[in-house]
């Protein structure tokens, strides 16, 4: 048992300490930051009054100019009019990057208003929705008066119609619900995609890179095999554990620092507020039952490659899967209760990333993550059980690799021992 604190202890301190380690995360914690601030540093390059979008207002009808700019006052203060009467001059500025675009007012057939928008172009899709609000709201109020409508009215007519959304089918949350949770169900997916792909990966190389060293031999005089591998899987687990904590720690407290200036767009729909407590706990439970899933598997195919160009070649067939799982997850975000998706969330293979993407944005009943959770660990226990005798006889072969004849021939080799 010495033995497996001693490999399990170097593993970890070795990994955290390797420039890789140091620079990844620190990397990683520069974008985090760089993202929760993103709002300050566009101020910041743009300067005061530097995001305004400049405009010419050119009135042929003598009338809408005062209420078009009453309207665009109200509806953004993003936008400077700019007073001028020649077209033609107005266009070269536009083409010389002093005016963002031109807004020619006219009057249509039936009297009422009409724009003619002229930029150097027409990839900027919010600044002419703004101005065509505008325009819009200056015609409804021109129509109102045409009309003999009252203030009261005119709200009345532009109100939006309310519409309350009610779920009455079986395992299903609120709307407010799976906001909340939608958003960390949705960047924890990536967590354990990426963790599972790059820590399991780091295990398979470490066994790989002792072996081509002759290490192994070594090692394998005085640490048993199964503790060499256990030792390695929970050492690099606590390395990605530690990593996460810090990238997690620092984005949790920049996003609480900057949460009033995250709104509208990804925050709208990703919601990071009230997360509840569950689904942060099965967050943490389906991550490390996915990458000790998979490291168990990296571990046993890293032992039968003996040289580290082999490693990618070895353990592609279990990228696939997490691949695969990822995929199926991303698809289930917007249709949870699929049939497919609840079938393949308890295949232990997918269940880390498919069956958390469910807990998260469905009411499940506690049974049905129990049931996916103890499915998934027997299925690790069987697979450490048979990747440590692949283990133990893959540690003493050398030379070229092939995945099914080499399997075959560890577990012959583990028999001898």
């Amino acid at each position: 048992m010495n033995n497996f604190w001693i490999v399990l202890s170097h593993t970890y301190t070795s990994k955290v300490k390797t420039k890789q380690f140091i620079i990844s995360t620190l990397i990683t914690l520069g974008l985090i930051f760089v993202l929760a601030n993103i709002t300050n540093i566009i101020d910041a390059f743009e300067g005061d009054g530097g995001n305004k979008d400049k405009i010419a207002v050119l009135d042929e009808t003598g009338q809408l100019l005062t209420p078009f700019q009453n309207m665009v006052t109200n509806i953004t203060e993003d936008i400077e009019i700019v007073p001028n009467s020649n077209e033609s001059e107005l266009e070269k500025m536009v083409l010389d990057g002093d005016l963002d675009a031109i807004v020619i007012l006219q009057l249509d057939e039936n009297g009422l208003p009409k724009a003619t928008y002229k930029a150097k172009s027409l990839m900027d899709y919010s600044l002419p929705e703004q101005i065509n609000l505008a325009l819009q709201q200056v015609r409804i109020g021109i129509v109102s008066e045409q009309l003999n409508l009252s203030t009261d009215q005119l709200q009345l007519l532009n109100e939006q119609a309310e519409m309350e959304q009610i779920a009455i089918g079986e395992n299903v949350k609120s709307e407010e619900e799976i906001s909340q949770a939608r958003g960390l169900v949705y960047i924890l997916l990536f967590f354990i995609y990426f963790a599972v792909i790059m820590y399991a990966s780091m295990i398979a190389t470490e066994v790989a890179t002792e072996k081509s060293s002759r290490v192994m031999e070594i090692l394998i005089s005085s640490v048993s095999p199964v503790s060499q591998m256990f030792g390695k899987i929970i050492g690099v687990a606590l390395v990605g554990l530690t990593q996460l904590a810090v990238w997690l720690g620092v984005g949790y407290i920049a996003i609480k620092q900057n949460l009033d200036e995250m709104t509208g767009g990804f925050f709208s729909v990703f919601g990071f507020e009230n997360i509840s407590l569950s689904t942060i706990i099965y967050a943490l439970i389906f991550f490390l039952l996915g990458f000790f899933l998979y490291a168990t598997m990296a571990a046993f195919l890293g032992s039968i490659v003996s040289r580290i160009e082999d490693v990618n070649q070895a353990v592609q067939p279990m990228i696939w899967l997490v691949v695969i799982g990822f995929m199926l997850a991303m698809f289930g975000l917007s249709t949870p209760d699929a049939t497919y998706i609840t079938i393949t969330s308890y295949i232990p293979i997918f269940t880390p990333m498919i069956m958390f993407m469910r807990v998260g944005l469905l009411d499940l009943p506690l049974w049905e993550p129990l049931l996916s959770i103890a499915l998934t660990i027997l299925t690790i226990v069987l697979l450490a059980i048979f990747g440590a005798r692949v283990y133990k006889g893959g540690v003493l072969m050398y030379g070229s690799s092939n995945a099914l004849k080499d399997i075959k021939k560890a577990l012959q080799l583990s028999k001898k021992e």
